[in-house]
């Protein structure tokens, strides 16, 4: 266990992914590099190269070029993180399918970025991917493998199976690593060379809460300086062991996870999808040291029947991301999971996605209360939405940052893009917060989610602080209400606590004569959910849709 934290000085990394990777290969070939405890797969850094290593040159066998983008629709399966490193040594950019995804946001997908291949898997719980794959690709099935035209999806030419089986007009993996042999070295040498750190590696689609998605492009020199930093602020090294039951499309898998870990030759214990049980396996067979979860996941560990069955005497850091943490749960995350160094992250996609995180020796009420300080080598201020203009500490603004993790912009979107970075070249967030005389950030809420009640602003954040002060309160969303008297009303969405009773107007005493009276939600539902994107955030938008339906009555 690290007995004390120094801030190493920024210097920055100009490497691609291959090289981050050979670096890691070089320090320990034979640690583990990737386990995956449910089907007893595991690899050693080298064999984790070697296989990474056929995969590219059985792209370049197919034909795929430098540039081309390379979909995978996929949970996190042994051969995605392969993927992941060989189409980054060809210099193909790796697309990342959101697992929820149907089949017009596939097309939506496919046919915006331009898309030349995809890899799939048979499906998730009840959704069929190569059933919808043949939908959006109808030519699949009567064309021949590598002469693929599809008329509305013009620039696609080759369907993967990332798996054994074989599939009409797709080509599976023994057939991708049969090829390899087609490429010789010194080809594989010379396309290695023509990557540069600054060419773009990755495309992640924006989750959606607030909108149609957008294609965010990340360089290597954006997401490998992220994964180095991130990693150094858990102590990652070689003797580490890192839980991953996030998905690997989110930057919360594939940068917080998968980059951070190669950074500094962590081992990866990595799941196919969220298991209370397979985790709490996971960590205590492999000994973890660190394990990565949204609140939600975190909590369903926490609440399981089984909880005290498990080990956890090794745990000791981690990252609790993806949405606002309550500082309660923090609180039992540190003493019962026995992650008393766990960090906190705050970023955006756009952003590779981390620009604040806390460190293992910050105190434990700034680890509770606040996403941490600035990442090196990125500055991060709060400014003002109407002037741009940088706010004094304890001000609420947006949160801005800007450095190396600023994404290249938005794919075949410059308007978007120019709307997102300013001609400064500060990315703007869209997240409300303030920052406090020490440069540690605190999240208020979205700018989109505040409600503008009769004039009055009433930022949700605030009020779900509050309501969860409620001992029947387990967790709560607070969005705006459409309103024909006063444009918008507070309305609040609540999970109670378990055995918990609970009501409206219970909801309401609560909050008559503590906050002021035009932030009480005037429009409360008893819910025992709330909608989520696959990578565990709560989607307001989708609340916000259904309190417009539920409570019509706003706009007599």
């Amino acid at each position: 266990m690290p007995t004390g934290f120094e801030e190493e000085a920024f210097v920055l990394r100009e490497l691609t992914l291959g090289q981050i990777l050979d670096e890691a290969v070089a320090r320990c070939p034979d640690n583990d590099a990737l386990i995956y405890v449910d089907r007893d797969y595991r690899q050693t850094w080298r064999e984790f190269s070697d296989h990474v290593d056929l995969l590219a040159k059985g792209l370049m066998a197919l034909g795929v070029r430098k540039g081309e983008k390379v979909a995978v629709w996929a949970t996190n399966v042994p051969h995605w993180v392969s993927l992941m490193f060989a189409t980054a040594r060809i210099g193909a950019i790796l697309l990342t399918v959101n697992t929820n995804y149907r089949e017009s946001e596939i097309r939506y997908l496919l046919k915006q970025s331009d898309c030349e291949n995809l890899f799939v898997i048979d499906g998730v719980r009840d959704h069929d991917f190569i059933a919808c794959i043949y939908n959006v690709v109808p030519e699949l099935r009567r064309q021949e493998r590598g002469c693929l035209k599809c008329s509305d999806l013009p620039y696609l030419k080759r369907v993967f199976f990332l798996g054994m089986e074989k599939h009409r007009g797709m080509y599976s993996l023994p057939e991708l690593f049969a090829m390899a042999s087609m490429v010789s070295d010194e080809a594989y040498a010379e396309r290695k060379a023509s990557v540069s750190p600054y060419d773009v590696v990755n495309m992640q689609y924006t989750s959606g809460t607030t909108g149609f998605p957008k294609g965010v492009m990340l360089t290597h020199v954006n997401i490998g300086n992220n994964g180095y930093w991130i990693g150094k602020h858990q102590c990652f090294s070689e003797k580490d062991r890192v839980c991953l039951p996030v998905p690997l499309f989110h930057c919360f898998g594939c940068v917080l996870g998968v980059m951070a870990c190669v950074n500094h030759s962590a081992t990866m214990v990595i799941l196919e999808s969220f298991s209370p049980l397979l985790v709490m396996s996971s960590v205590d067979q492999e000994r973890c040291t660190a394990l990565y979860g949204v609140p939600t996941m975190f909590l369903a560990l926490l609440e399981n029947r089984s909880f005290k069955r498990f080990d956890f005497s090794y745990l000791r850091t981690g990252i609790m991301a993806g949405s606002v943490c309550p500082e309660p749960l923090m609180r039992r995350v540190m003493q019962d999971l026995n992650m008393r160094e766990i960090t906190i992250c705050y970023g955006l996609t756009e952003g590779s996605p981390v620009m604040t995180q806390t460190r293992v020796d910050d105190p434990l009420e700034r680890r509770a209360t606040t996403v941490g300080r600035h990442m090196p080598g990125i500055e991060v201020e709060v400014r003002d939405p109407e002037t741009n203009r940088e706010c004094p500490r304890n001000v609420q603004g947006e949160i801005c940052c800007r450095g190396y993790n600023v994404m290249k912009g938005y794919y075949n979107m410059p308007e978007a893009t120019a709307a997102t970075i300013d001609s400064d070249g500060w990315l703007h967030s869209g997240d409300l917060g303030f920052m406090d005389e020490e440069g540690y950030v605190s999240i208020s809420g979205r700018i989109k989610d505040m409600i503008i009640r009769g004039g009055e602003n009433v930022y949700p954040r605030e009020v779900e602080e509050f309501l969860l002060q409620m001992p029947a309160v387990s967790d709560v969303q607070v969005v705006a209400v459409p309103s024909r008297r006063y444009g918008e009303e507070v309305g609040a969405f609540i999970i109670p606590k378990s055995g918990a009773e609970l009501t409206p107007e219970d909801v309401r005493d609560f909050c008559r004569g503590k906050i002021a009276w035009y932030k009480i939600p005037r429009h409360v539902a008893i819910v025992d959910h709330y909608p989520l994107t696959a990578s565990g955030k709560i989607m307001k938008y989708k609340l916000r849709e259904l309190a417009a339906e539920m409570f019509p009555e706003a706009m007599k």
